[in-house]
């Protein structure tokens, strides 16, 4: 029992900020082979004829929900930040339907539409952004009125669905093109997913590197060299069904933004002094203020990237619709916070990865998914997603305040450290220590 927990240990809960990712990672996998075999078995044939795995299926979910994992991204640093918005499938349908509208009837180049909707969504940012840190209103009651009125807006400009030339829908239904030699498989997507594969071991071992010029214990070898093998040869078969596709079809165009985006923030939140504000705010935002941080500009700032990400995410929508309509956007907010809540991010704030929300937001399209696959009613789907999605975090809860292994533990230890016991005097006694700070 005793090795399995220092397995257990190294593997989930070693030094390394990624190895504590590893459960979420498990459990994504996990949910993947379950439905992998369930829909194996309806169709009567060998588990790796199932529907999930397939080329065409892992292609379609992807592109399906990029655009959730995208506002996913954003909403982490605003819950991060200990705010919530509400808005974002509003604001994403009324930017979707101005660019669909400024293309077909104002004659706008796409790339110039483009960059128009992106504009209106660091307006309608700045608009949040305004109200939540400089009027003091709370961001929950800021985007609540967001929903309302951009909803309105969006169905005041647009009662019937909008066209989008064929020039825009590269980005959000076009893939990576057919370069080079015909090798059976998109030699763009073969390179990309290369270059992922360097990419984790480069991670790894900068990491080992970096604790011995910290003069820290560096994780057992063996241990970088498992996660490292499961990490790249996940990504090897996941590299070739997306480049194995039928022809015409690789990794999506809606895809490689997100990566891009993944990247960036990902280095945003963990390497710069903006990225620490935002834990720090969401910790504690008066001690916050004290050390130096100005709140009202990371709280600006949250509110106006998340319209932008939301008016993007707008934009990929319309394009692989090929249509802007007044129904879009309808419930993607609750989509995007409960990947960021799945993900690890604690509800009080000062909590949570970029990584961990894009995982979140995975195993949230790929149940979705997988109950489509089996013919399951989209009534009952919607259930099933609630009761997952509260039972996952209500049992992962249970775990932690009873010591047990916990996955989104495992995700959010990075972000925590202990802080000193309580003093002793009884002058003190009435102001207990906060238990944890965010780093």
């Amino acid at each position: 029992m005793s090795r399995f927990k220092d397995l257990q240990k190294n593997l989930f809960g070693g030094t390394t900020s990624n190895a504590r990712q590893f459960g979420m990672i498990f459990t994504l996998l996990a949910i993947i082979l379950l439905f992998q075999f369930l829909t194996a078995r309806n169709l009567g044939v060998g588990f790796g004829d199932g529907l999930t795995l397939r080329s065409d299926n892992l292609i379609a979910l992807f592109q399906q929900n990029s655009y959730i994992l995208i506002l996913a991204v954003g909403m982490l640093m605003v819950i991060v930040a200990g705010h919530i918005d509400l808005s974002v499938g509003s604001v994403a349908a009324f930017v979707g339907i101005l660019v669909a509208k400024s293309m077909t009837d104002w004659s706008l180049p796409w790339p110039v539409a483009i960059l128009f909707g992106l504009g209106i969504g660091v307006l309608i940012g700045a608009w949040h952004g305004f109200w939540v840190a400089y009027f003091g209103v709370p961001a929950f009651i800021v985007t609540l009125a967001g929903m309302l009125l951009f909803r309105g807006a969006n169905q005041y400009v647009g009662s019937a669905a909008v066209p989008v030339p064929e020039g825009f829908q590269v980005m959000g239904g076009g893939f990576l093109p057919e370069i080079g030699p015909n090798t059976g498989y998109n030699n763009l997507t073969l390179l990309l997913g290369l270059a992922a594969c360097v990419a984790v071991v480069w991670r790894e071992m900068q990491g080992r590197r970096t604790r011995k010029e910290m003069n820290a214990e560096p994780t057992p070898l063996w241990v970088s060299g498992i996660r490292m093998a499961i990490m790249v040869g996940v990504l090897i078969f996941v590299t070739l069904r997306f480049a194995g596709g039928r022809v015409g079809t690789s990794f999506p165009i809606s895809g490689l933004i997100l990566v891009v985006l993944v990247i960036a923030y990902s280095f945003y939140t963990r390497n710069t002094a903006g990225g620490r504000h935002i834990y720090a705010v969401g910790g504690n935002a008066r001690a916050a203020e004290l050390s130096g941080v100005k709140l009202k500009r990371v709280n600006f700032f949250v509110m106006m990237n998340m319209s932008i990400l939301a008016a993007l995410a707008g934009m990929i929508f319309v394009a692989r619709s090929a249509a802007s309509g007044p129904q879009d956007g309808l419930n993607w907010e609750l989509d995007a916070i409960a990947a960021v809540f799945i993900g690890g991010a604690a509800v009080s704030g000062g909590i949570g990865t970029i990584s961990g929300s894009i995982v979140g937001g995975l195993v949230m399209a790929v149940l979705n998914n997988g109950l489509q696959l089996l013919g399951v009613g989209t009534d009952r789907v919607q259930i099933i997603k609630g009761l997952v999605l509260l039972l996952a975090v209500a049992l992962d809860v249970y775990n932690k305040s009873q010591g047990r292994f916990s996955i989104i533990g495992s995700i959010t230890r990075p972000f925590r450290r202990e802080a000193p016991a309580a003093p002793a005097s009884s002058s003190e006694a009435g102001s207990p220590a906060k238990t944890t700070v965010a780093g």
